[in-house]
């Protein structure tokens, strides 16, 4: 997906077993307007939603059906109905006549508020699209105010999906699924690029990482089908990704070529387990990533989304998935740097996509479909296919019936309390306390803790709910913080604070980010921390995103990890740390050489505050 357009006066901050006890409900409020659930079947459609289709595309020219398959991208933040961005918007809309938008983050009326407005001027619904990988908050503000750091308040933040691997129950995936589908109907988007299928099983894969639920295919598949049933019986459309599978990649193709080097047996017993299970499901639609897979059709083959054995061959055909075939965002590196911006377009409809996510110009993009079919390259058959399954979509969304939604609702969905604590319940639940060798977790009371934050300068959240939280416990708390440029000479320092600290806890927030090209924590952060433990200070590592970091330093003898960096998770890793809350996440990943899939600690809650 595209990166984020943060706007200068508003940081907008992403934070993508059975229960032990009932967790709480995600219900949400009794106020909340109704959704019309979707059909369970990719193409499942009754007689009013097939009628409707069938004169719509009857009803279209081809520029009008071009329009159609072409996705343009909008920001969710408030624009003026005269504005210049307004404008732009309606010339998509109403003169190219698009299909739908993929929109990034914005707060929850200012979404409302502009899908309705574009909406009403459309003239066929528009099918709007988003990531809400992990959770609303992702895309639904998560914002404060600079430079007051004023909370702006916003939809629900929930940890990355491999918290849900870490705890491994069908019941909350399923939950933190409906979380998702009911903020996003609320402010008028209808599907949702996710869950992520991807099977994690390289270490080294700089973009999925804890957007995966883990390495095992089996537990992907069972976690990503709980979600997805979640979030359709929400009403929301679902829409896996990255087929075939961007787990076992060493690149990020925001940025450039990445390849799955894997042959067909090795995809069918991993990379395709969680899409087959999918399929099976019903989901309503997939998208095709830009990977090359070079294991099956050699070193020149072009990215999945281009390729018509993927496309045609193996999703549609092998896999018999009838749904919606989304490319990838058109506008990312893997595929302008190799082919150009009109080129992949075409490439992408022949191979077998039905919608172009994301082209740099819409125009442009619907000008070369006009004229591939013009020129033969695309039959009128080939395309009228493609747009009546957008429009078979657009009809299980039921915006048949109606396309706008309610503003007086949004405050009833978007945030709601029981949301917030199934999240708060979530990241609780998902702590993992990989190694104690000392006994350190919980810390004991009373003790001087000095609280080191890596985190990259934008991530100004980064440690500060989680080291409020540790000082509400009863510690002395002293805070330091450092990323890539942090001199030698403040290092020194922290060295010389350790010596007067009782425990040192490093906390590193290093998550996929798209361009970054690595999932690592760099500068003399992976030496201090190593130097520490290897002098016998008492340290605890605790890691707020990819588990992998232990690899840096591996002589630390405390590793906990919380997955993510959202308030949400930063306070369930302090709660854990005090013993406030009970620690018992399973690894969903293996850490070679000493930690097997399935390793984790467990800690009891203490009794009472002061006692062991």
């Amino acid at each position: 997906m595209p990166m984020i357009r943060l706007p200068s006066v508003l940081l907008l901050l992403t934070l993508g077993c059975a229960p032990a006890a009932s967790p709480p409900t995600a219900a949400s409020p009794p106020t909340a307007a109704p959704v019309q659930a979707p059909s369970a079947a990719a193409d499942g459609l009754d007689a009013e939603q097939q009628a409707w289709v069938d004169s719509t595309l009857a009803s279209l020219t081809l520029r009008q059906k071009a329009g159609q398959v072409v996705f343009g991208w909008t920001g969710g933040e408030y624009v003026a109905a005269d504005s210049p961005e307004m404008d732009r918007l309606l010339e998509m809309v109403e003169r190219d006549g698009i299909g739908g938008l993929v929109i990034s983050m914005g707060l929850p009326h200012s979404y409302a508020a502009k899908l309705n407005a574009l909406q009403r001027r459309a003239p066929v619904p528009l099918l709007v699209t988003t990531d809400m990988e992990n959770g609303p908050g992702m895309r639904l503000a998560g914002g404060y105010a600079l430079p007051s750091l004023l909370p702006l308040g916003g939809g629900t933040s929930f940890p990355p999906v491999m918290a849900l691997g870490a705890i491994g129950s069908d019941s909350l995936a399923y939950q933190v699924g409906r979380v998702i589908g009911r903020e996003a109907r609320a402010v008028g988007v209808h599907l949702t690029f996710g869950p992520v299928l991807d099977v994690n099983s390289n270490p080294l894969n700089p973009i999925i990482n804890v957007r995966s639920f883990g390495e095992n295919a089996g537990e992907v598949a069972r976690l990503a089908s709980a979600m997805s049933r979640g979030i359709r019986s929400a009403g929301l459309l679902s829409a896996g990704k990255h087929f075939p599978g961007h787990g076992d990649t060493e690149a990020d193709t925001h940025i450039g070529f990445a390849a799955i080097r894997a042959d067909r047996a090795r995809l069918d017993s991993v990379e395709l387990v969680p899409f087959r299970a999918a399929v099976r499901a019903g989901m309503d639609g997939m998208m095709v990533a830009h990977i090359s897979m070079t294991g099956l059709e050699g070193p020149e083959a072009a990215p999945a989304s281009l390729s018509p054995a993927i496309t045609r061959d193996l999703l549609r055909r092998d896999l018999g998935f009838g749904g919606l075939v989304f490319t990838d965002a058109m506008n990312m590196g893997a595929v302008i740097r190799r082919y150009g911006q009109r080129e992949p377009l075409l490439l992408a409809m022949e191979a077998g996509a039905d919608v172009l996510l994301q082209p740099i110009d819409p125009r442009e993009a619907v000008d070369a479909v006009v004229a591939a079919v013009q020129a033969g390259r695309v039959t009128p058959e080939r395309l009228d296919g493609s747009v009546r399954r957008i429009l078979a979509a657009k009809a299980r969304a039921g915006l048949h019936r109606r396309r706008t939604t309610e503003l007086d609702s949004v405050e009833a969905v978007v945030g709601a309390r029981p949301h917030g604590e199934l999240a708060q319940a979530v990241a609780e639940r998902s702590i993992t306390l990989v190694r104690d060798e000392a006994g350190q977790v919980p810390l004991a009371p009373g003790r001087r803790v000095l609280s080191i934050t890596y985190a990259q300068p934008s991530d100004i959240m980064a440690g500060r709910a989680f080291d409020r939280e540790l000082a509400a416990g009863g510690w002395t708390v002293a805070s330091a913080r450092v990323d890539d440029r942090t001199p030698a000479d403040e290092y020194a320092r922290l060295r010389a604070l350790a010596d007067s600290a009782d425990v040192v806890v490093a906390s590193a927030y290093v998550m996929p980010r798209e361009h970054s090209g690595t999932v690592g924590a760099r500068g003399g952060f992976p030496a201090l921390v190593q130097s520490l433990a290897t002098a016998g200070r008492p340290v605890v590592a605790v890691s707020f995103g990819s588990p992998y970091l232990v690899e840096a330093f591996p002589a630390v003898p405390a590793y906990l990890l919380a997955w993510g960096g959202a308030e949400v998770s930063q306070r369930a890793a302090a709660r854990a740390l005090a013993g406030e809350a009970a620690i018992g996440g399973r690894l969903p990943v293996s850490l070679p050489p000493r930690h097997p899939l399935g390793t984790g600690l467990t800690r009891p809650v203490r009794t009472a505050p002061g006692h062991p």
